[in-house]
């Protein structure tokens, strides 16, 4: 009996999505139509081994699935047209299946997801389940909110495009443009999941990221222009060179300062540099630029107690005043102390812990048991690393925290 591979279903599930939605221009019902194919796929594929081309079978079978659908609805509806539109669906084979050469339509349908009708968080949201593959829970994390609240967003988002009555088609090329910055936060939401998982047992899920990062070098290839989206594949390059470093024999997490820097991918490197040097040369800076350039000092150091703190503290002051996000404040907190102390730091905390919008976050408390173990108060540092442990969702990272804290305890 074949196993079906779990990674081969994730990275084909949006590809097979776009195909279909391109095809019919009906977003919930494509997606429908993409489970149905990916629940015969689990059960034939074991039994009568892996198809010569899976895209092909999986866009098949949900074509069918739609031509059914919409069978039924005419005849529900008794149209006038029943006979001239069956005979059209009877032709509508998916161009792969029948030989010509494959389309990935995984962006197309990145961008057909943020549509005109929707909310950019509305549309940030659903192109992370049907682009990204990510979990409702997995996206309320992302957003800060509960996952209920999350899934009616969801819910209407879809709702939202049916009622509009605007197309769900591939954007013309001038549209792109317009939709470009919820496509950019996408593609760094999901490289973000794939880099550090927000939940379960795993520290990465390297096809996220590395499918984030394929989409970002085909954006940048049609958009080479576009300084923010060099930007972004730059700081995608310049994070992930660092991956492999910072998980040890065991899965543990390892912090960047403890990392070898030697393991790092330095041709990476030196791309991710070469386009964040590009992209800052043309005068119009954006926030991927600026995380960039602060990524690319982070690499250039050669350790740890080398790393341009000042310029670090200055550019997140810049990126701070760019996107209203508490997560920038929080890193510009730890650059703060790493040039002015950590007692510096916590007063810098404080301010944001009383703003509230980081309530309850694990990180609030991973950050001042780390601050505070740097001025050494081990007791209280101890104490945050457990409740930070108490709050991530992540399995490794929840070790790392209780391992520093057994650390700090048995005076280690």
């Amino acid at each position: 009996m074949t196993t079906v591979p779990e990674h081969l279903l994730r990275e084909l599930t949006p590809q097979v999505l776009g195909a279909v939605v391109r095809r019919f221009g009906d977003f919930s019902a494509a997606e429908d139509a993409v489970q149905e194919a990916l629940m015969s796929a689990a059960v034939q594929w074991p039994r009568e081994g892996l198809p010569d081309n899976p895209r092909g079978w999986l866009i098949q079978v949900a074509a069918r699935r739609m031509t059914d659908q919409l069978r039924a609805e005419i005849s529900r509806r008794r149209r006038e047209a029943v006979v001239m539109l069956e005979m059209t669906l009877d032709t509508a084979v998916p161009p792969d299946v029948d030989g010509a050469v494959e389309q990935d339509d995984t962006l197309i349908l990145l961008c057909m997801c943020c549509h005109p009708a929707l909310t950019r968080s509305s549309a940030i949201a659903l192109t992370l389940r049907a682009v990204g593959g990510l979990t409702t829970d997995q996206i309320a994390r992302a957003f800060m909110v509960p996952a209920a609240t999350m899934g009616q967003r969801i819910s209407r988002a879809k709702q939202s495009i049916k009622a509009s009555g605007v197309p769900f088609l591939r954007p013309a090329p001038d549209e792109w443009a317009v939709r470009l910055d919820a496509v950019l936060h996408v593609l760094y939401l999901i490289f973000n999941e794939g880099y550090a998982t927000s939940g379960g047992t795993d520290l990465q899920t390297t096809a996220l990221s590395n499918e984030a990062i394929r989409l970002a070098r085909l954006l940048h290839a049609a958009l080479p222009d576009q300084a923010e989206v060099t930007g972004l594949l730059a700081l995608m390059l310049l994070t992930d060179a660092r991956r492999a470093a910072r998980v040890g024999s065991d899965g543990e997490l390892i912090p960047l300062q403890e990392q070898d820097r030697a393991t790092w991918d330095h041709t990476m490197i030196g791309q991710g540099t070469m386009l964040v040097s590009a992209a800052l040369s043309r005068g119009s800076v954006g926030p991927y630029q600026v995380q960039a350039a602060i990524a690319a000092l982070h690499d250039e150091a050669a350790h740890v107690d080398s790393t341009d703190w000042p310029q670090i503290l200055a550019l997140y002051g810049l990126l701070e005043k760019m996107a209203d996000n508490p997560m920038v404040t929080l890193n510009r907190v730890i650059a703060h102390a790493m040039v002015h102390g950590p007692t510096a730091g916590l007063h810098e905390l404080a301010a944001l812990e009383r703003e509230g919008r980081l309530a309850g976050h694990h990180r609030l408390h991973a950050v001042r048991a780390h601050l505070l173990e740097m001025t050494g108060d081990v007791g209280a540092s101890a104490e945050h690393y457990r409740i930070a442990a108490g709050k991530t969702a992540s399995v490794p990272e929840q070790r790392y925290l209780l391992t520093r804290a057994a650390r700090l305890r048995e005076g280690g």
